[in-house]
């Protein structure tokens, strides 16, 4: 019900329709959220800029739509949304006569500006090093992890293994994801990798990148629920202070028992040892099921570090009903913590999305009781909006629905939680894991809450208040009529703005 709303936005309401085109086998691949060309995907690797181009690796199966033959995929961007694929840099290779092979785990890439591997020749400032987990197996049974090397001369175009590797191996099944950056201060390496069934990360120092000293030991703290993987450390911006502080994020358990996702300390790291401030609470990256393994790019210029994730959970991965690909990744987000009463806390933005997206609804000052259908249709867009409470008890956005089924964005003014319910979305038999609801405290910021949703066929990315609060989650709808709806209970709310913009990407 609309109490207060203009002509014209009456007229934009029942005139702007954008209408899904997608064959049935590609159903559910997003328009703007990278997925490899076909098969399987994993956690994002190795991500680098140079030179203007931004290179994403990233676990690929190349012969499957499940897990196994773990290489690295990769692709190049100019500006982060539109990427060009190319052939698999780093592939899953036999180990001599014997009967086991290695896959090509996660791990990290870096530009050796000043040569300090030796591997190129000299005055050379653009070589690119990989170090990645070696994960040697016989029929998918893991017998040994250890850390490699490999290097190209022409901006990630070819590779070769170095010849001497291991370069770091401690002798465990399950040692991996190193993550390796350049230290200033101490003219040095420094790798963070970890001991995933120990809840420990382990810091390394190397002058070359080949040669690896232990620094220290961080661990059995925060989320010790899951296994730890894919440990990150590196320096983000505070808002409005000219300081900066160091971040650890790793992947490990859920807030919810036996899913996955990931975690953050803030701290100081001195070169050799991370020391993180007390918190009180566990801090978790994105309140979704759906997020995991994300990692910062390295080598870039910006001011805020920007990170990429995996969307997808272990508990379902190999069954989501894709046709042809497994696995996509989020849109990039830029990266900066907020100091507040309880310490600092992570805030996440999406980059913007102006070079793919065209002006669709603008709408102003929508008053809402019970339920209200927008008459747009469409499975791929961005919408921004920004809502007075007013006197409802709940209020929200149904998206992506039809007849039966709708993914259901809910606020709940007496608890101040967003809570995202995927139950009635569509698809939701593949898995007994897949139908939840997620939920996350968010606060009013003077009687008002702003969403930012990133929608695309079968994600959904949710920034609450600025990126305070997010929460990222795939959905499979079946009817793909695209409906939008908003609704109030117990009283009205007030969206004050509501800008959808559609994808023409």
């Amino acid at each position: 019900m609309i109490k207060s709303i203009g002509i014209a936005a009456i007229a934009l309401i029942t005139s702007c329709t954008v209408y899904a085109q997608t064959s049935q086998k590609e159903q559910y691949r997003p328009a703007y959220h990278f997925t490899a060309p076909q098969n399987w995907i994993n956690d994002p690797n190795g991500l680098i800029y140079l030179d203007g181009e931004y290179h994403i690796f990233y676990q690929h199966n190349p012969f499957g739509n499940v897990w196994g033959h773990m290489s690295w995929g990769h692709a190049v961007s100019k500006d982060l949304l539109h990427w060009e694929h190319l052939p698999v840099a780093l592939e899953e290779y036999k180990n001599g006569d014997d009967s086991t092979q290695t896959m090509i785990f996660s791990g990290g890439a870096v530009v050796d500006s000043a040569n300090t591997s030796g591997f190129f020749e000299k005055g050379k400032k653009d070589g690119m090093v990989a170090i990645y987990t070696a994960h040697k197996h016989a029929s998918l049974k893991g017998l040994a992890q250890y850390q490699n090397l490999a290097y190209s001369a022409d901006k990630g175009r070819t590779w070769k293994h170095y010849d001497k590797n291991p370069v770091l191996d401690i002798g465990l099944t399950d040692f991996r994801d190193p993550f390796v950056f350049w230290y200033a201060p101490g003219k040095k390496w420094i790798m963070s990798v970890v001991k995933a069934l120990e809840y420990t990360v382990q810091f390394y120092e190397s002058p070359n990148l080949k040669d690896w000293k232990l620094l220290s030991e961080f661990g059995k703290q925060g989320d010790v629920s899951k296994i730890w993987e894919c440990s990150s450390l590196f320096q983000v911006p505070v808002e409005g202070e000219k300081e900066k502080k160091w971040m650890l994020m790793l992947s490990s358990g859920h807030r919810q028992k036996d899913y996955l996702a990931m975690q953050y300390f803030v701290g100081d790291f001195d070169g050799k040892t991370f020391t993180p401030q007390k918190q009180d609470e566990i801090l978790y990256i994105d309140e979704g099921k759906d997020f995991y393994a994300g990692i910062p790019f390295g080598n870039l210029q910006s001011k805020k570090p920007v990170m990429i994730g995996w969307i997808n959970d272990w508990e379902y991965a190999n069954k989501v009903p894709t046709e042809k690909f497994k696995g996509a990744m989020s849109v990039p987000r830029e990266l900066s913590l907020k100091k507040t009463d309880a310490g600092y806390r992570l805030v996440q933005t999406p980059v913007a999305l102006s070079l793919i997206t065209k002006k669709g609804i603008e709408l102003t000052n929508i008053k809402v009781k019970e339920n209200l259908p927008l008459k747009y249709k469409g499975e791929s867009y961005e919408l921004k909006a920004e809502i007075e409470i007013g006197t409802a008890k709940t209020f929200g956005i149904k998206l992506l629905k039809s007849e039966g089924e709708e993914s259901i964005l809910t606020y709940d003014v007496t608890k101040n939680t967003l809570r995202f319910d995927r139950t009635k979305s569509g698809n939701i038999g593949f898995s007994d894991r897949f139908p939840s609801v997620e939920s996350v405290v968010v606060k009013p910021e003077n009687g008002k809450v702003s969403l930012h949703l990133l929608v695309d066929k079968s994600i959904v990315e949710i920034f609450a208040n600025g990126g305070a609060q997010v929460m990222t989650d795939v959905v499979f709808p079946v009817k793909h009529e695209g409906n939008i709806e908003l609704f109030a209970e117990g009283g009205t709310a007030t969206f004050k703005k509501l800008i959808i913009n559609p994808i023409i990407k």
